[in-house]
């Protein structure tokens, strides 16, 4: 009878083989930071993002699923990866979008690599995991229902005051979300969607102000935190069209303590060991901070690129430190800047928009990687000149740039 002979010892002098997923052109400086640690790195995308200019000059080996394949279809991913492994010692899976989260957590609890496993992962990806464990440790969120038992459905439209948010339980961002007025267009929108129903729920539509807490998590305790507060929330953006802007929350107010806070119990309650989050929070008019949804991933809409301008910290590549040694050495954060910082984008009529005419000092970072989009990052030590910039700067870009944003094409942040 014959037998399989055992795997032959690891060299450990060998580099570290890291898999990169990514179902959307993201991440290069994830993955250029990968190669800097010495490891040899992978890239599995889609063969509609082969063109793109990922750093190949930082990738070992680029492999795509073909046209007609979703990231999203676990055993051909899994088929993928599998039959990759055959040849190449793949040690760390890491995804470089929200919507690759779940798929990789997968491929990590089926080939037994190191990382977030999928019931972790499914509290930084499914709104109704995340809600339903953060009401039940005492944080408040926005009154929910999912969309399952009818009569609960009843009593909560009966209960709970419209308008309301039926929210994809899935989707990144404000992607896919509907407003809704009257318990009839609720049970309209429900009949409608059939069997999906059950991947969706609704939420009490909570006005307010909207904030994002961009951190960094080691061994459960996070070692770095900003807090900033959309100018106009991302919904509004999505369902009326506008320009994007954020800007740093007051540094050392209530405001941010509040913030800091509530989020710390976030991620405590929501159990990850490790790795970059992004996590969003409405302030009632009451004042009660509501957590609304937080991913495992750098915030998007170049949100990354506001934290290094006023920080000195790139999320992606400290992301990438942190997802090669899963825990094995200690990690030190970087020295890093308290200044305050905007960062303003939007869909641009020209092809190529012209920035040349923004000259103002505290511009830190251009946007100039993405056709039909403008965006700027500023920086100061002063808070007000921060809302000055985005002030004026909103009226430019209205008048220089800015186009109609179809929902379809709504940025995920």
């Amino acid at each position: 009878m014959s037998t399989i002979p055992p795997a032959p010892p690891q060299d450990p002098s060998a580099p570290t083989t890291i898999l990169c997923v990514a179902s959307f052109f993201k991440g290069n400086d994830f993955i250029d930071q990968c190669k800097k640690e010495g490891c040899k790195v992978l890239l599995l995308t889609l063969e509609s993002l082969l063109q793109k200019p990922w750093v190949r000059e930082s990738i070992d080996e680029v492999f795509a699923l073909p046209i007609g394949t979703a990231m999203t279809d676990r055993r051909a991913v899994i088929n993928a990866v599998a039959y990759l492994m055959r040849t190449h010692d793949i040690q760390r899976i890491a995804p470089l979008d929200d919507y690759d989260v779940e798929v990789v957590a997968h491929l990590r609890e089926h080939l037994r690599i190191p990382g977030m496993g999928e019931t972790t992962a499914r509290y930084f990806r499914d709104k109704l995991a995340m809600r339903t464990r953060a009401r039940d440790r005492g944080i408040p969120v926005p009154e929910f229902v999912p969309i399952l038992h009818h009569p609960r459905i009843n009593e909560y439209l009966a209960r709970v005051p419209a308008p309301w948010l039926l929210k994809p339980r899935s989707e990144a961002s404000a992607s896919g979300i509907k407003k809704l007025h009257q318990p009839q267009e609720v049970w309209d929108v429900i009949n409608a969607l059939g069997d999906d129903a059950s991947f969706y729920l609704l939420e009490h539509f909570t006005p307010g102000e909207v904030f994002h807490v961009d951190a960094i998590t080691i061994e459960r305790e996070v070692l770095f935190a900003e807090c900033h507060q959309y100018r106009r929330p991302l919904l509004q953006i999505v369902q009326g069209g506008g320009i994007f802007a954020t800007r740093t929350v007051p540094r050392g107010s209530a405001l941010e303590r509040q913030l800091l806070e509530t989020h710390k119990r976030v991620i405590k309650e929501l159990g990850i060991v490790r790795g970059v989050t992004h996590t969003e929070f409405i302030r009632a008019a009451d004042g009660t901070i509501y957590f609304l949804e937080t991913a495992a991933r750098v915030g998007g809409v170049h949100i990354a690129d506001l934290v290094e301008a006023t920080t000195g910290i790139n999320l992606w590549r400290e992301w990438a430190k942190i997802e090669i040694s899963q825990g094995e050495q200690p990690y030190k954060l970087p020295p890093r800047r308290a200044d305050y910082g905007g960062l303003i984008v939007t869909l641009a009529k020209q092809e190529s928009p012209d920035t040349s005419a923004y000259r103002e000092p505290e511009i830190a970072w251009r946007m100039s990687d993405n056709a039909h989009h403008v965006g700027l990052a500023v920086r100061s030590d002063r808070s007000e000149r921060i809302d000055e910039l985005l002030a004026d700067y909103e009226r430019r870009f209205t008048e220089d740039f800015a186009a109609v944003l179809p929902q379809a094409a709504s940025p995920t942040a």
